[in-house]
């Protein structure tokens, strides 16, 4: 199949990707490579998947409405996986236009596109951020989202009832995905395991928010590749049981879902910390911190309606991906024992 992949040069779209290839798919990916983190790890993962037969790199930034509606006019995608967004909860407090540019006007350039293109099935990234102030655990597709605590969070949320328009009025299968903590090989600088192997080789204190007192359903990005794969390939369909006077939030009578992809066993701040300890073989050192504005102290994913829709549970152990993270880094930057 022919796939567009958004966010191609990121973390989780670069695996997405080669995942695809591996499979004999072609892959148009689609990038703007910008310096949101450092470019030069972007720039490393497309020089990866440069070498594999199949795929094509468009440079375009998704708010761009001219060049995405000349993407998609120049092909006839089978599938879009549009895992391209301005990221982070903690920059969307200081950046916020950031986040309307590319989570608002970009996801409606993709809509747009799958609209008039006839696209069978468009699948989304959404986040775990939009349980916000829920603290019902483990969190449910089928539980109430209306409390970010983030513009970012708000952005996801906001993707997931705008592909809903868009199920409901022009019949486009549409699946949004809600991403639990991901991390691997290739993994974000941003994101707190890279951050902490990075100060703690370099001998510096690690910063540890809430006191260490945080859980998240830390989710290998091998699993998050499979979950994404496997419901791309699932078009939507509508829940026929949906009611209109007990309406279902995870469900729908048009051709619209949405699926908690995590690892449903979150794991303690510390015992991560501890894990890479391990892995490093070097103690951190630690400062502890209060709790950032936007973040919450805990997730934990519910994934009964992935494992029954695809047939599919993330179930890499913490050890294990920590173990495999520590070895890309000290490969990829060259760090020794």
């Amino acid at each position: 199949m022919l796939h567009l992949v958004t966010g191609v040069a990121g973390f989780i779209g670069f695996h997405t990707a080669r995942a695809l290839l591996a499979r004999g798919d072609t892959v148009i990916g689609l990038d703007n490579v910008n310096a949101y983190y450092d470019p030069s790890l972007k720039e490393a993962r497309l020089a990866q998947l440069a070498t594999l037969p199949g795929f094509t790199f468009v440079r375009q930034d998704l708010a761009d409405r001219a060049g995405m509606e000349a993407l998609f006019a120049a092909h006839r995608f089978e599938r879009v996986i549009h895992l391209a967004a301005q990221a982070g909860v903690r920059y969307s407090l200081t950046n916020p236009h950031a986040y309307v540019d590319s989570n608002l006007v970009g996801f409606i350039h993709i809509l747009e596109g799958c609209r008039h293109a006839g696209v069978p099935h468009l699948t989304y990234a959404s986040s775990s951020s939009v349980y916000g102030a829920n603290t019902t655990m483990p969190f449910s597709v089928h539980q109430n989202v209306d409390h970010p605590l983030s513009l970012y969070a708000a952005t996801k949320k906001a993707n997931e009832l705008m592909a809903h328009t868009y199920s409901h009025l022009y019949a486009l299968p549409t699946t949004g995905l809600r991403f639990f903590t991901v991390y691997g090989p290739w993994g974000r600088p941003d994101m707190a395991l890279f951050l902490f192997t990075k100060a703690i080789l370099e001998g510096k204190p690690i910063e540890v928010f809430n006191h260490g007192q945080m859980q998240r359903d830390f989710t290998y990005i091998d699993d998050i590749v499979e979950g994404v794969i496997r419901t791309s390939d699932q078009i939507a369909t509508p829940n026929p049981a949906w009611r209109s006077d007990a309406p279902d939030p995870g469900t729908s009578r048009a051709p619209w879902r949405v699926y908690n992809i995590g690892n449903n066993n979150p794991v303690e701040l510390m015992h991560l910390i501890a894990t890479l300890e391990r892995a490093l073989g070097r103690e951190a050192a630690k400062t502890m911190l209060p709790m950032q504005p936007g973040d919450v102290p805990a997730t934990y994913a519910d994934v009964e309606d992935l494992v029954a829709d695809v047939g599919f549970s993330p179930a890499t152990p913490i050890e294990a991906g920590v173990e495999r993270f520590v070895r890309w880094y000290r490969d990829f930057y060259r760090v020794g024992d």
